[in-house]
């Protein structure tokens, strides 16, 4: 194989790696908001089920 052409498709090939890593961090950090949106939903329902269940605890400790 030449050397330009095994250059050359190194180069493509890096342009490619290149463009899957810059997709990948745009990907990345589109998501971390919504693992923090769905954390912050769970911590709130355990929250309300810890609120509901209280009167019970309460109320069976009387």
């Amino acid at each position: 194989m030449n050397p330009e052409t095994h250059l050359a498709l190194h180069h493509a090939r890096t342009a490619e790696l290149r463009a899957e890593a810059d997709a990948y961090r745009l990907t990345a950090s589109a998501r971390r908001p919504r693992a923090l949106r769905t954390r912050v939903g769970w911590t709130l329902v355990e929250v309300g089920l810890r609120l509901a269940a209280a009167p019970r605890a309460a109320a069976a400790a009387s």
